[in-house]
């Protein structure tokens, strides 16, 4: 069976969980965006890895046999065939029908995994894509239209499509909780606190690499230079202009500008949810506190994802589209 991509914007990948063991030899993990998404698409699919789709968008056909899909992630416009879908749902898509994801109301980024395997090479022991160093995924690039992906072990999804529910999918959050450190000494309370206080914006100079915030410059004590240390993803650095730089999945694997502070994990896949010109806030976390959200998340993923059967909206083109008459209201007369 066959993923054929008929269009994609830019940003468009394939992801897995990313490439461990190898940041101490340079080699960035890669992985998804939002781990939560990812792992909740994959988990309802029973694969390993997914499409990632940027707020470009991608639509998708099968071809040689119906193929399963779960999609999972930001709050996109989903649909199969023109029909809108939930943005969290599976699907079974058959060869000659279309499903596209656009941009919708939130969210910056959405998943959609087959029921099967991509049958492509893994590199250094992942399909991650990290289109910098072109490793991973397909030639090490993203995918355009044209392409055609090979599924492995391709099985059907549900009949009809389903929801894929979880009471955390969808949520908007405007507050994200850090740990402090571990270069906080590089910047004076006041500059702590300016930190804290401050509403700052996501730049369009914002990528897989790095979210940058538009805000006040923060100041350093002690110049913006320090020696280089590892990188880890949610780590805040702050290089010489002042504007802090979020590091996400396609991070270096060291750097050697001091790290004010790091959003938490539990926090991280929200965080990567925003889209450029929205605004962000910080609050500070103890340890303890960021390891119970930690354990929290990881449980709510474990336990509530589920399918549930789509309740259709009741509307006046749902009852026209089974023969019912929707919109009609008054006296009539009956002419002979």
């Amino acid at each position: 069976m066959k993923l054929r991509i008929l269009s994609a914007g830019p940003g468009v990948t394939l992801q897995d969980e990313g490439r461990r063991g190898f940041l101490r030899y340079g080699v960035t993990p890669a992985g998804p965006m939002d781990a939560d998404a990812f792992l909740a698409a994959t988990g309802a699919a029973g694969t390993e890895a997914a499409i990632e789709v940027s707020l470009g968008g991608v639509e998708l056909a099968a071809e040689e046999g119906e193929i399963g899909l779960a999609i999972c992630g930001g709050n996109f416009d989903v649909r199969l065939d023109g029909r809108p879908l939930p943005a969290a749902c599976a699907l079974t898509l058959a060869p000659g029908a279309r499903l596209s994801l656009r941009a919708g109301p939130s969210g910056a980024w959405a998943y959609v995994a087959p029921f099967g395997r991509f049958d492509l090479p893994k590199v250094l022991g992942s399909l991650a894509t990290h289109t910098r160093s072109g490793l991973g995924g397909l030639e090490g690039r993203g995918l355009a239209a044209g392409d055609a992906l090979n599924i492995l072990d391709a099985r059907a999804g549900p009949k009809a499509p389903m929801a894929l529910n979880a009471p955390w999918l969808g949520a908007v959050s405007h507050s994200f909780r850090i740990l402090l450190g571990p270069q906080q000494n590089h910047f004076a309370s006041e500059t702590i606190a300016t930190f804290l206080t401050s509403s700052w914006r996501l730049s369009a100079r914002s990528d897989r690499m790095a979210y940058r915030l538009d805000g006040p410059p923060l100041a350093h004590r002690f110049g913006h230079d320090i020696v280089s240390d590892g990188l880890a993803m949610g780590a805040i650095q702050i290089p010489g202009d002042g504007a802090p730089l979020v590091l996400m999945a396609d991070r270096q694997p060291t750097g050697g500008y001091p790290k004010i502070a790091h959003v938490i994990g539990a926090d991280l896949p929200a965080l990567a949810q925003k889209r450029p010109g929205e605004d962000i806030r910080f609050t500070q976390a103890s340890l303890e506190e960021a390891v119970a959200a930690r354990r929290a998340r990881a449980r709510a993923l474990a336990e509530s994802v589920r399918l549930e059967a789509i309740t259709p909206e009741l509307t006046s083109e749902l009852l026209l589209e089974r023969n019912l008459v929707g919109g009609v209201v008054g006296d009539f007369t009956l002419l002979e």
